[in-house]
């Protein structure tokens, strides 16, 4: 099965599809640092480099899915919520791209604030023109935990397929058992050079993680979030007010920083998965992912709905 993936970001939500059986024809990122990172762990796949807005879809017409992470800004409640009146909002540019590629099946993913009372009409619009365009659209409020990812991740996922298999898409079952507790996860990475602290630290940091925030080209740097967020990650034992280069030193005293492996291994990246750039850009890509657990996932069950057309044509 074929994708092309739009905002494309560090490929958090690709390298879920492609774990679920998807092999991307093209990603469509306009951060040149992402689209570094992209290359970098995928030197096979076709990135497109610049805005979506320019971006053509009809040769990639009849691909599979098409999915992609279309900027938050316009829904956050850490913003002004302006929606359609944003600038940034390229919901319109996916739906374009809906209409020009035809797939068999839409994944787009957002932040949980579009699911607030003063976007109900710009829900509804969006659902009726996926109608007319014949797809069934549904979306759901998913927490990256109940998918073994130890942090607190809530996002929205909107799926639309194609009426003749809209019955065969089911949303994936949720765990109901926590994920592993942020020191079971991070402790190998504080230990490894050997500071003494780590097991104590580890047996401290028994809650899964805050969501970790990325910030924006104008907001955020590298940190855990405003003061808020960094008060939850203090009473882990963790100093959010910065990110370190490496993990602590044998002779390190007082309360250790995460690095962007251990943030990026917090997100569900695996170890291999490189970032490029300095901290700033390295965890605005990360901080700013869709979880890869979480897209395989729901891309799994996506798939079993496209691979159910496709047997019935054989039968």
């Amino acid at each position: 099965m074929r994708s092309v993936e739009l905002c494309a970001g560090a490929g958090g939500q690709a390298l879920g599809l492609e774990r679920a059986g998807f092999e991307h024809d093209a990603l469509v990122e306009i951060d040149p640092h992402a689209c570094q990172t992209l290359r970098m762990n995928r030197p096979f796949w076709d990135v497109r480099e610049g805005d979506l807005r320019n971006f053509v879809g009809k040769s990639f017409a009849g691909v599979e899915l098409l999915a992609g992470g279309v900027p938050c800004p316009p829904f956050s409640v850490a913003g002004k919520q302006l929606g359609k009146d944003d600038e940034r909002d390229l919901f319109p540019e996916a739906l374009r791209l809906v209409d020009e590629i035809r797939p068999q099946a839409v994944m787009l993913e957002n932040v949980r604030g579009f699911l607030d009372a003063v976007f109900v009409d710009y829900r509804q619009s969006l659902k009726k023109k996926l109608t007319k365009l014949g797809y069934v659209a549904d979306w759901r409020l998913l927490n990256a935990s109940h998918f073994g990812v130890p942090q607190l991740r809530p996002r929205v996922v909107i799926v639309a397929v194609k009426q003749d298999i809209a019955d065969k898409f089911e949303w994936p079952e949720e765990r109901h058992h926590n994920p592993p507790t942020v020191g079971r996860v991070l402790g190998d990475l504080m230990a490894a050079r050997g500071w003494p602290g780590a097991r104590a630290w580890a047996e401290r940091a028994d809650e899964i993680a805050p969501t970790i925030v990325g910030g924006s080209k104008k907001h955020g740097g590298p940190d855990l979030g405003p003061t808020r967020a960094r008060a939850a990650w203090a009473t882990l034992g963790v100093n959010g007010k910065t990110l370190a280069e490496e993990a602590p030193e044998k002779d390190y005293v007082g309360m250790p920083r995460l690095t962007i492996r251990m943030v990026a291994r917090l997100q569900g990246f695996p170890d291999d998965w490189q970032f490029y750039g300095r901290k700033t850009h390295a965890y605005r890509q990360v901080g700013n992912a869709f979880p890869p657990p979480v897209a395989e996932a729901v891309g799994r069950q996506v798939a079993i709905a496209i691979q159910s057309k496709r047997i019935y044509a054989v039968a």
